[in-house]
């Protein structure tokens, strides 16, 4: 961001000397500004001073005129990387006459102590560690060789040792790590690269590493017998993950569970612990060579690997012909078209995977959230050893406190370079996303499925790291926690509240709980999406856009299940155009992990018989059909639905890719998988039938699926492959939502089109329907870093709550 200098005088020609006070606002703590500021003040020839407070930093500076006005211009132009500066408001003040830059009076700048009070700055997100300290870690001639926890003023955690502000080590989780001489001499010198480096350590001034095996709970303290430290940690953790042993490994957010991707066996003891039959497993490779053995790495992915968020990256998967130097276990990601890879981002990471002269380790590790199915991630040690107890063999450990938990994003590249967030989370957080229009102080509750809230005033909003999904009293701890930190990070005290129209969200429940006499405003589910990559776009929402909002389950103004709806919308308001047509959902929500029961009644609304033969109907067995046959007839536990994530599941069962789902998305994931294998070679797409209006009054169109199933009957009856009805449906779904989009532009005039929801999660989808759009002249709205699905929907919910809201 560029900022210019607000109520900066012009220079006075006619004086020797002019003071001027700074206040620097925006990512400026934390990322080693004030030294920054020192170096330029020093530089310059400047005297005065620069202190944090609670606003961000602040300077006075004192000299010659020239001097001040290119301290000024520098502040903005030359500052740190990791630095992001909003704004800058100049005042002057009366000259002091300290020092003239020359001869025995020379200027003399100081960093002061941090100035308290009430204010607003922004922490920055943790970031990889440097170059330059990855050179310290592996030289044997530097006093931090090996030290795992090596940073600078330019790396290393931030967000997640914050505890207050201002940002200084008091303030972190530092705070009990008192610098040995070497480091506070470091600290005071202007010349060092750890400068006024807060988190700054070293083997002598800790944080020391240790390594419990599981033995019982007075081990974690590292007073018991299973319990070795720092160097004989690490190599006992390295040993174990070679011999197939799971450990738990702490790292700046949160737990890891880490085996050997490698190791079919090892891979299988974490999924049977984890209670985790097929979701992927993210791994961790040394470096972008190996990690290019796993998946495809051209120049973006190779960008989004390395860069300062680290975050999981999804790599599309070699052919399985082309897979022969893949040394992943078949159990990591199986029926999955992708594989989440990640680099190391702390220098622990990097010491597991070795230094040269090291024992040879597993060349890739499972990195996996350190909590059980369902659960949020765990920080705290002794919560490690009960929370994780059967699933880990191990714990390497180290007693920094974890002030925040913050799990791993994750990343996916797009065709034309771009990335999209789809969890945002470390790297990430708290970076603001700044707004189109200004909103009040406001709280967003988000969704009960991968929830993260958000805070906004003025033009920027802040999300709350990923939480997951709200169906536990620990995941609604860790939103309560949430709040919390995000209100007292970023001095938002909200006025007003907003949250899913659903009436059973435990989201809702929450928001309505602490509501306290403020506004609560209840979106609805797919406008609140809409709104989301609006505002991320940069759209005021005075000129309304077609909202395609494809998802697995929202509640509808009717009541029903949508999921399938093209919208025209605006910050103020929206209108349903067209929906997928309404289907029974077989016992609701709880019917979600049987694919197969949502194909058969997707081909009993279509008036296709359950033809034993069709894979759908064989996984299912006779009784159950019978019992599914009464349960449609009489309507007994059906919610209507025209969500296209069931479409999916139900196309995805129909072609025999998935009958039972094991995790939530896994028959749509595995259908793409399907699909990518078949892209080249698909022919055309199956049609959907579009009519209207629709025989709810409301004179939106319907989106039939009803002949897109009998073509995928008849291709399967005459033999086609799953891969090659799954391309064929994906293509499909693409020319439906251009046309609905043509007949919508005609109706109504807009011409740009938002795509948002879960399903534009799958890259196949995306891409067809983004490129469909754009040749055929719409302004495609897409998401980049905010999440498509219900990650990002808070960011919609303070927008049309904050219209709402609005005199």
């Amino acid at each position: 961001m560029t900022a210019a200098v607000e109520g900066l005088p012009g220079p006075d020609a006619g004086a020797d000397r002019v003071r001027r006070r700074l206040t620097v606002r925006g990512t400026v703590q934390g990322v080693g500004f004030r030294p920054f500021v020192h170096a330029l003040a020093s530089r310059l020839g400047l005297s005065g001073h620069v202190a944090n407070n609670a606003d961000g930093v602040v300077a006075e500076v004192e000299g010659a005129p020239g001097a001040v006005e290119a301290f000024c211009r520098g502040l903005v132009e030359q500052a740190p990387p990791l630095a992001a500066v909003s704004s800058v408001a100049a005042e002057d003040v009366p000259p002091l006459g300290a020092g003239s830059g020359a001869g025995p009076r020379r200027a003399q700048f100081s960093i002061r102590p941090s100035e308290q009070g009430g204010g607003r700055t922004r922490i920055p997100p943790d970031t990889a560690t440097c170059d330059d300290c990855l050179r310290e870690l592996a030289d044997p001639a530097d006093r931090r060789h090996r030290h795992p926890f090596v940073t600078c003023t330019h790396c290393g955690p931030r967000f997640t040792i914050a505890t207050a502000l201002p940002y200084d080590r008091a303030t972190t989780t530092m705070a009990g790590f008192p610098l040995c001489p070497a480091c506070a001499r470091e600290y005071a010198d202007p010349a060092d690269r750890r400068f006024h480096a807060q988190p700054v350590a070293c083997h002598d001034c800790g944080p020391r590493l240790r390594l419990t095996r599981a033995r019982g709970a007075a081990a974690v303290t590292g007073a018991g017998p299973g319990a070795v430290t720092g160097e004989e940690a690490l190599a006992g953790a390295r040993r174990l993950l070679a011999e197939g042993a799971v450990v738990a490994v702490k790292g700046v957010g949160g737990y890891h569970l880490a085996c050997d991707a490698t190791d079919p066996a090892a891979v299988a003891v974490l999924r049977a612990r984890k209670a985790r039959d097929a979701k992927p497993f993210a791994v961790m490779c040394p470096d972008v060579r190996t990690a290019a053995r796993l998946g495809r790495v051209g120049p973006a992915e190779r960008r989004a690997l390395t860069g300062r968020p680290r975050p999981i990256v999804l790599l599309r998967r070699h052919p399985p012909g082309e897979r022969r130097d893949d040394p992943l276990a078949d159990g990591v990601c199986p029926g999955s078209p992708h594989v989440g890879v990640l680099l190391p981002y702390t220098p622990l990471h990097r010491l597991l995977f070795g230094l040269p002269g090291d024992p040879p380790g597993p060349e890739v590790l499972v990195m996996t959230s350190g909590n059980r199915s369902g659960e949020p991630i765990v920080t705290g040690d002794r919560e490690a050893l009960t929370r994780l107890a059967g699933l880990a063999d191990a714990w390497l450990w180290h007693d920094r406190p974890i002030a925040a938990p913050c799990d791993d994003s994750v990343v996916r590249v797009r065709a034309d370079g771009g990335e999209v967030v789809l969890r945002r989370s470390r790297g990430y957080v708290p970076a603001p996303v700044e707004l189109p229009v200004p909103v009040e102080p406001s709280l967003a509750a988000g969704a009960d499925l991968k929830n993260a809230i958000c805070v906004a005033e003025g033009h920027s909003a802040w999300f709350s790291p990923h939480i997951g999904d709200l169906d536990g009293l620990a995941a609604l701890r860790a939103l309560d926690g949430a709040e919390e930190r995000m209100r007292a990070l970023t001095g938002v005290e909200p006025r007003l509240l907003a949250a899913d129209r659903h009436p059973g969200y435990r989201s809702t429940r929450w928001a309505r709980a602490r509501a306290g006499g403020r506004p609560l405003h209840r979106v609805q589910h797919h406008h609140a999406h809409i709104a989301s990559a609006m505002a991320e776009n940069g759209l005021d929402g005075r000129t309304p856009v077609l909202g395609v909002a494809f998802d697995g389950t929202g509640y509808g103004d009717d009541g029903a299940v949508w999921g399938g709806e093209v919208l025209l919308a605006g910050y103020g308001g929206y209108r349903r155009l067209a929906h997928l047509a309404y289907v029974p959902l077989p016992g609701g929500d709880a019917g979600v992990g049987n694919p197969c029961r949502t194909a058969l009644s997707h081909l009993r609304s279509a008036g296709i018989p359950w033809d034993p033969g069709l894979p759908c109907a064989a996984a299912c067995p006779p009784e159950e059909r019978r019992v599914l046959e009464r349960q449609l007839e009489r309507s007994l536990a059906c919610v209507p639905t025209s969500s296209m994530g069931r479409l999916f599941d139900a196309v995805s069962s129909l072609a025999g890719v998935c009958h039972r789902a094991g995790y939530e998305g896994q028959a749509a994931v595995e259908l793409e998988a399907a699909a990518a294998a078949a892209w080249q070679e698909r022919g055309p797409g199956y049609s959907f039938a579009l009519r209207r209006p629709a025989p709810d009054g409301t004179g939106a169109m319907v989106l039939d699926p009803a002949p897109v199933l009998r073509e995928a009957v008849r291709d399967l009856r005459s033999g086609a492959p799953a891969p090659v009805v799954a391309a064929r449906f994906h293509l499909a779904v693409a020319e439906a939502v251009e046309a609905v989009c043509h007949r919508a532009r005609r109706d109504t005039g807009a011409a740009a089109v938002a795509l948002s929801g879960g399903v534009f999660a799958n890259a196949l989808l995306d891409e067809e329907c983004g490129r469909r759009l754009r040749t055929a002249g719409f302004t495609v709205l897409r998401h980049h870093r905010v999440p498509p699905g219900d990650g990002g929907l808070a960011l919609g919910q303070l927008l049309v709550a904050a219209r709402a809201g609005a005199p």
